[in-house]
């Protein structure tokens, strides 16, 4: 097989052309190119309104190593890397493992898990993704929370109410990334996913992945069990024996794989008064910003539409004078910002974009990074209170709904009256509010100076007519749980995964440490089998 890498098409070009420019970059017949796979495709902006698409594409030819000696530009011969799944030498564990949470970490976990024969236990505190579907849909249009299933809680997790990004910064030699993506194709992700620079699947196509994911671990003889909080842990001096559900149920076992995610406040709290190790760790915090997805479009690709590409994304960093970072985060083009609440009292935004990614709007969260400093207490859990804090606030600012702030008022510190050329685009209730107020005052200033700076890269981004809302506080996990080369804490038997352990960061990354601790645990079965 070799690749062919930065062949060069116009947005908009056809397959045939897509194989005439194939032919002649490599120097051969048409008759002698037997097939071709897409690997990489990304949009090359550089002389917009002309706009390219930049191809790596792996192909088939008659005659291999004399189309090398030809010595064609940018090709090269090429093999790819396969994940190797794992597999239970021996027996069956007697006591089947229990994977806590049914994010991308915890789902991809218990798969490799089914797949091998253990027969893993899946406890996920929320509802299925059906039912909690209407919860949320229901939550946004009454208001009233549902503390267990909500857009934190659920089976997916918090990225199943997301854009559902899939691109990650993490090198992948061992072929998980691909698994990964592979596998989402397999249950009902659109096939484009293996090839976009930054693939997504939205929200309303990640709800039927997540449900056909969940019926095939099943299927391969594991089990699925909702509305089952895990509520404590059970340990003989510093090992683990077993976990308790909703305070009544106890199930035997020396192996669980927490996987909770980053809002798992109350499990937090539940292991540190185990004496689990944790530590505070590092986050971002800060707003969603609204503005026209026009004008994100003009900017990004020199026109307002253009015919075949999807609405632009965008990504924009500054580091400040007072030595914080700020930068956009989780970026839903044509999408909507939403109550992302999963606690009586408190209010959280994140942002979300269905498959087509139609909406008027392009959001972000435009967050700055805080640290342990930032918390006012050495407590391992500090980080978390310093979300509650930013969340109380943000909940009394809106009176219960998402608080709105144009970008002007936001700067003079005043509750904005009216909206200008930007409407909101938001799944939930909303209201005018101190949105500034939400945040100390060393954040709030480095906000806007961020979207100052953000001007001088996306012509319009400090219009003061952009909608700021709040809080961008689940940006990551504030804790992280310490495991040693073997995946497992310091309490032997638990095994801390995914974005909540402080291990991951986002949906395709939280699915690979799931594989990853998912193959440490067949390494402690075969260990002890051998």
């Amino acid at each position: 097989m070799l690749r062919i890498n930065q062949l060069k098409l116009k947005v908009g070009h056809s397959e045939e052309q897509l194989k005439k420019k194939l032919v002649r970059e490599l120097k051969i017949r048409p008759e002698e190119l037997q097939k071709f796979e897409i690997r990489r495709q990304s949009i090359d902006a550089r002389k917009k309104p002309e706009l390219y698409y930049v191809y790596s594409i792996d192909v088939q030819v008659k005659k291999e190593k004399e189309v090398l000696k030809k010595h064609p530009k940018n090709v090269q011969k090429t093999q790819d890397v396969y994940y190797q799944m794992p597999k239970l030498e021996g027996e069956t564990p007697k006591k089947r493992p229990v994977v806590v949470g049914s994010g991308p970490a915890g789902l991809f976990c218990a798969w490799i898990l089914a797949l091998a024969g253990c027969r893993p236990i899946l406890l996920e505190r929320g509802a299925c993704v059906e039912e909690r579907q209407r919860d949320v849909e229901e939550f946004w249009k009454s208001g009233i929370l549902n503390p267990m299933s909500n857009v934190q809680f659920g089976e997916g997790g918090a990225g199943t109410f997301s854009d559902g990004k899939l691109n990650t910064l993490v090198k992948d030699t061992s072929g998980r990334n691909r698994f990964v993506l592979e596998t989402f194709v397999r249950f009902g992700a659109p096939p484009e996913i293996l090839y976009e620079q930054k693939p997504h699947i939205g929200t309303d196509i990640l709800i039927r992945v997540v449900k056909n994911m969940r019926l095939a671990i099943c299927g391969a003889g594991g089990e699925v069990r909702f509305h089952s909080q895990v509520t404590d842990i059970v340990l003989d001096e510093t090992s683990l024996v077993g976990v308790q559900v909703n305070q009544e149920e106890e199930l035997e076992t020396d192996t669980v794989i927490f996987a909770v995610g980053h809002s798992a406040r109350d499990t937090f709290e539940m292991l540190y008064e185990k004496n689990l190790p944790m530590q505070a760790k590092s986050f971002a915090v800060g707003v969603r910003a609204e503005h026209p997805q026009k004008m994100i479009n003009a900017s990004q690709y020199g026109a307002e539409s253009v015919p075949g590409l999807p609405a632009a994304p965008y990504k924009v960093t500054a580091k400040l004078e007072n030595g914080r970072g700020v930068y956009s985060f989780c970026m839903c083009p044509g999408g909507y910002v939403v109550n992302a609440s999963s606690e009586e009292g408190r209010l959280a935004v994140n942002g979300m974009s269905y498959h087509a990614r139609a909406g008027e709007n392009a959001n972000s969260a435009i967050i700055v990074t805080v640290t342990p400093e930032d918390y006012g207490s050495e407590h391992p859990l500090a980080g978390m209170e310093f979300q509650r804090k930013l969340e109380e606030r943000a909940f009394r600012a809106g009176g219960g709904k998402i608080p709105v702030q144009r970008l002007e008022d936001f700067c003079k510190n005043q509750i904005s009256t009216s909206f200008g050329n930007v409407e909101p685009q938001m799944k939930g209730a909303y209201a005018f509010g101190d949105v500034r107020g939400i945040f100390p005052q060393v954040l709030a200033e480095s906000i806007e100076e961020g979207m100052r700076q953000f001007e001088h890269k996306i012509t319009g981004f400090s219009d003061g007519d952009t909608l700021l809302s709040g809080v961008e506080s689940r940006t990551s996990s504030p804790v992280k749980i310490p495991r040693d080369e073997n995946m497992e804490s310091e309490i032997k038997g638990i095994f801390p995964c995914g974005e909540g352990a402080g291990f991951a960061g986002g949906i395709t990354s939280a699915a690979m440490d799931g594989m990853k601790v998912a193959e440490a645990v067949l390494k402690k079965y075969n260990k002890i089998g051998s």
